[in-house]
């Protein structure tokens, strides 16, 4: 009886676990993904992987692009280095890709429940291929915090590749016990340049030299020091981000000692901060970041003032904090890029900056950057064109801060171009440049048209650097905006008098220094 027994309960067991296994899900398949342009060349891109509801699935294989970011559309995506073998459930799939900002989007359809395959390949057309036209892309201002030394190293030598940039400047910055958490502060220049080994992608280094008057509100400001050889210090002034310490050393002692060692000067986060005005006007800032960190400001705020004032502003921008958008700046040179070439394009104004769109502007035989000498007033040829994965909607040609001519986009196959021929009548100097609609700014009125988004849900921006154009000799000058920026700069000056901490009337001294000098500059000019 007890044999009997013991012989059905086993019988009964093993039909129980025939039926249990039985009802598993199928195991998931190994499917080689791997990316090609047009000729068949494999590419670093990224992947998009959704089932039928359009829900994420997930790639434990592979780089999070969202990487240290909470961001929702960035978070769909994941890094494509080269061809990779992902585990994927057995069930409808779509699994999308796309490289860079020069090429269409494509998709592939599969079901490994009833097709299984252990092969995808996505094929991308190139729409535009930058490189040849001697157009080289940098992002000017990235930090890393919260992940591993060994994540850190993944995060810059994939992430760069797959989002097709040629360049990278990875850059040190300090903040009071914050930094401890800092990453790329642990890397060398050395070391930052020995990430592009083996790779397209040109890596450079740089300092956030910065002061804020509390932690985070505005102080003097903050300013990329590109390609230093050591580091300027002090890094952070004032006891607003360093806790400890007066506000007596202005930004621009920093500047100048960067310009001494022949490093390249960015300012940062558009015009945010007190002493960007004076050091434009005096000829210490090379270039000007918009939207690195946001799309807060706007480009009447950032450029359009400085440019209307008689300065030359070249365009730049990058993302500050991880690479949660595909900001960039394109600068025009000759062959290949290094770190001392490209920075010199930059700082000549050959450039546009932009998170999708790419374009292309021409006024008679100058680029941004360049001085058109006519010798009386006159007609002059205007080129323009944009192209771009997402409909940006339109292109328009700036004159002097106002829209003078435009474009709607069309359809081009899986992509989106715009294009403008056209004479344009000047009366006098002036400045020429290209965009696509800026995004919206809350206080502005003639900017509330909201704008389309990326792949990553950030607002579509795309603007050149300026055609500067001279007219018998004389450059632009616009009294009104140059007695606005006067005005600015007194009214800042009585700012930092009076929330500064100061030890002393030495110090005190230093710091508004900059500002009078300016003051008195500008002044001067203006014949008051």
């Amino acid at each position: 009886m007890r044999i009997s027994a013991l012989i059905s309960t086993v019988v009964m067991l093993c039909l129980l676990g025939l039926a249990v296994s039985g009802s598993r899900e199928p195991a998931a398949s190994s499917v080689t993904i791997r990316i090609v342009d047009d000729s068949g060349r494999e590419l670093a891109g990224l992947i998009r992987i959704e089932d039928a509801d359009g829900s994420r699935v997930d790639c434990p294989e592979l780089m999070p692009r969202g990487l240290g970011l909470k961001q929702p559309q960035i978070e769909r995506w994941f890094v494509l280095p080269k061809a990779t073998a992902v585990k994927l459930p057995p069930k409808p799939l779509t699994i999308t890709a796309i490289a860079g900002l020069e090429t269409e989007q494509a998709s592939v359809k599969i079901d490994l429940s009833s097709q299984p395959t252990d092969g995808v390949t996505l094929r991308l057309t190139r729409f535009l291929n930058a490189a040849a036209k001697g157009l080289r892309s940098g992002n000017t201002h990235v930090h890393l915090q919260k992940i591993s030394r060994a994540q850190s190293d993944q995060y810059l030598k994939q992430v760069p590749q797959a989002d097709g940039l040629d360049l990278l400047f990875v850059s040190y910055l300090e903040r009071a016990g914050a930094d401890r958490e800092y990453t790329t502060n642990r890397y060398s220049k050395a070391e930052i340049e020995a990430l592009g080994r083996g790779s397209d992608v040109v890596y450079g280094n740089g300092e956030e030299h910065r002061h804020n008057f509390a932690g985070f509100g505005q102080g003097f400001g903050h300013v990329m020091l590109l390609d230093i050889e050591k580091l300027i210090l002090p890094v952070s002034i004032g006891a607003g981000i360093m806790k400890t310490g007066t506000d007596s050393v202005p930004l621009q002692r920093g500047i100048d000692t960067a310009r001494r060692d022949k490093a390249t000067i960015v300012w940062c986060h558009n015009n945010w901060g007190l002493e960007a005005a004076p050091n434009f006007l005096l000829g210490r800032i090379d270039a000007l970041n918009i939207f690195d960190g946001g799309t807060h400001g706007s480009f009447k705020d950032s450029f359009y003032n400085y440019l209307n004032a008689g300065l030359r502003v070249p365009f730049s921008t990058g993302t500050d904090w991880f690479m949660y958008d595909f900001s960039r700046v394109y600068v025009r040179m000759e062959g290949a890029p290094t770190v001392k070439t490209w920075l010199k394009g930059l700082a000549a104004g050959r450039s546009f900056i932009t998170n999708g769109p790419l374009l292309e502007f021409h006024v008679n035989d100058g680029q941004p950057g360049d001085t058109l000498k006519l010798d009386k007033p006159g007609t002059v040829s205007i080129e323009a064109k944009a192209v771009g994965r997402i409909d940006f909607q339109r292109i328009e040609v700036v004159q002097n801060g106002k829209v003078v001519a435009q474009a709607k986009s069309r359809a081009v196959n899986g992509h989106f171009e715009a294009s403008l021929s056209d004479a344009l009548e000047l009366s006098g100097p002036g400045w020429l440049a290209l965009r696509i609609p800026p995004p919206p700014v809350k206080d502005d009125l003639e900017l509330q048209q909201p704008v389309p988004s990326n792949e990553f849900g950030r607002e579509l921006f795309a603007h050149s650097s300026p055609v500067y154009i001279e007219v018998a000799g004389k450059p632009h000058f616009n009294r009104d905006e140059a007695k606005a920026l006067l005005a600015q700069m007194k009214a800042n000056r009585t700012v930092i008098a009076e929330r500064a901490n100061f030890a002393d009337v030495q110090e005190r001294a230093r710091v508004l220094a900059v500002h009078e000098a300016a003051i008195e500059s500008l002044s001067k000019r203006l014949g008051l």
